[in-house]
C-alpha cells in the first residue's frame, strides 16, 4: 500500500459516507491504482437493493474519479484545490459489484492543459472488468467559507 485512507483524505476532500477509495496502490504523475473494499456496510446498500445488494454503477464511476483526483491533486501546483467532473463519455457497466468484493480502480491521465484534463478509467473485481469510462475534469480553487 502506497497511501492509506488517512493519507488519501489529506489530498482529496471526500469524507464518509462518500469517500470511495480505501487505499492507493500505485501513483505517479499520469497513473493511479486504488482499492475500494466493498464491505456491504456502505450506506447505499440499504436501498440498492434490499435483499439483493449491488453497488450502484454511478458510484463505481465516482470511485474511479476519486482515485483520479488523488493523482491530479497530488501534483504540487494543485495542492489544496478541488477536482470537478467536466464530462463523462463511453461509460460502460460490464458486471455487477456485490458486497465482499475488492474493487480495483485505475485511471490513466491521457491529456491535460492547465487546469483541464482527461483520463481513461476502469474498475475491476479480480481480473474482471466491471466498469469503464473516459472522464474530463477541471481543477478549481476551493470556495471560501
Amino acid at each position: 500500500m502506497l497511501l492509506n485512507q488517512e493519507q488519501i483524505k489529506a489530498i482529496i476532500p471526500h469524507r464518509d459516507p462518500f469517500l470511495l477509495v480505501d487505499e492507493i496502490l500505485e501513483l505517479d504523475e499520469q497513473h493511479v491504482v486504488g482499492l475500494k473494499h466493498v464491505t456491504g456496510r456502505e450506506d447505499f446498500f440499504g436501498g440498492h437493493f434490499p435483499g439483493a445488494p449491488v453497488m450502484p454503477g454511478v458510484l463505481i464511476i465516482e470511485a474511479i474519479a476519486q482515485a483520479g483526483a488523488v493523482c491530479i491533486l497530488s501534483k504540487p501546483e494543485f495542492k489544496g484545490k478541488l477536482a470537478y467532473f467536466a464530462g463523462l463519455e463511453k461509460v460502460r457497466f460490464r458486471k455487477p459489484v456485490f458486497p465482499g468484493c475488492d474493487l480495483t480502480l485505475r485511471l490513466d491521465l491521457t491529456k491535460s492543459r492547465g487546469r483541464i484534463g482527461f483520463g481513461a478509467g476502469q474498475a475491476y473485481v479480480g481480473t474482471d472488468l466491471v466498469a469503464q469510462a473516459e472522464m474530463s475534469f477541471a481543477v478549481v480553487d476551493r470556495p471560501e467559507a
